[in-house]
């Protein structure tokens, strides 16, 4: 018989932008070579969406599944285990969040940890930071000692932060980790964000992850950012029309013309609505010499996590 988890984290992740969270959740699970324990019954969270097709044929579907793993440390340190999950029930999420911890309230979990994403206008070859949010102020000193930075406002989208809310509604304390990743590569995997978040997650835990495989993934999407990211800069610039006035009549006396502040509120207003149109307003700003002025309202387009 397998011995009770000693002193266990909660691990939980879902799909999200870049796929920060479930590349993390996925690979720690995986490294650490942690086993199946448990599953929620998907049926009253969720229903079919859709059905694959073969050779013109219905195949058979199935339900969005979430599945524990938990993984014994062979050394003196605390247990884990990880939630992996398909996909977040569109209703219910804090029903869903309290019916996923009663599976494993036998467990007593000390503490609950989700996995997210942080969207900043950050340069691909950039190293990213992890973000932190917590549930508790006693949390925050830990949190601060291991090299994060505390997201001081903005909003956590989804199970991220649902989640991490009930089980501090059930004592335990809970924290997320969100790591950095461009804001324009939200549809592509992004496991240097992963990475990140992982090095944050060992120094918390005290549990070593070997981060090559995850680094190694990293290194070939990273060039190909970079790349995408010139392109996408170039053609921002192009599809921004030059609107400044003659030297004569705009000086630094009279600030920008009427026309560029207009153009400005009109990206700025499209950019909260479809974020790939930031770097157009990125570029307009360098432009104009104005983005020092703008810097905190462009940077507040970002704050939303997931």
């Amino acid at each position: 018989m397998e011995r009770e988890l000693k002193s266990p984290w909660l691990i939980a992740v879902w799909p999200g932008m870049g796929g920060v969270a479930q590349i993390a959740g996925t690979y720690l699970a995986r490294q650490l070579g942690a086993q199946p324990i448990g599953e929620l019954d998907p049926q009253q969270f969720f229903e079919a969406q859709s059905v694959a097709v073969k050779g013109g044929l219905v195949q058979p579907g199935g339900l969005p599944r979430s599945v524990f793993y938990a993984w014994r440390n062979p050394g003196d340190g605390r247990d884990l285990i990880v939630l992996l999950c398909e996909r977040q029930p569109e209703h219910d999420a804090a029903r869903y969040s309290q019916a996923l911890l009663e599976i494993v309230e036998k467990y007593a979990v000390e503490r609950v940890l989700t996995f997210a994403a942080m969207a900043t206008p950050i340069h691909p070859t950039a190293e990213p930071r992890v973000f932190a949010v917590a549930t508790s102020a006693d949390l925050l000193p830990e949190l601060l000692r291991d090299g994060v930075t505390l997201l001081d406002d903005g909003e956590i989208t989804g199970l991220n932060g649902v989640f991490i809310s009930v089980a501090a509604s059930r004592g335990i304390p809970s924290i997320c980790l969100l790591g950095e990743f461009p804001f324009f590569a939200a549809p592509v995997p992004n496991p240097k964000a992963s990475a990140a978040v992982l090095r944050v997650f060992s120094a918390l835990s005290g549990v070593e992850i070997d981060l090559t495989e995850i680094l190694a993934d990293a290194r070939k999407i990273e060039r190909g950012l970079a790349q995408h990211l010139e392109g996408l800069q170039r053609a921002a610039q192009l599809a921004a029309p030059i609107l400044e006035m003659p030297e004569s009549t705009e000086s630094a006396e009279t600030g920008p013309s009427k026309e560029v502040l207009e153009r400005i509120e009109s990206l700025f207003a499209r950019a909260r609505s479809d974020r790939s149109t930031a770097l157009e307003l990125k570029a307009e700003l360098d432009r104009q010499g104005l983005f020092k002025l703008y810097e905190d309202r462009f940077l507040d387009l970002f704050k939303q996590a997931g």
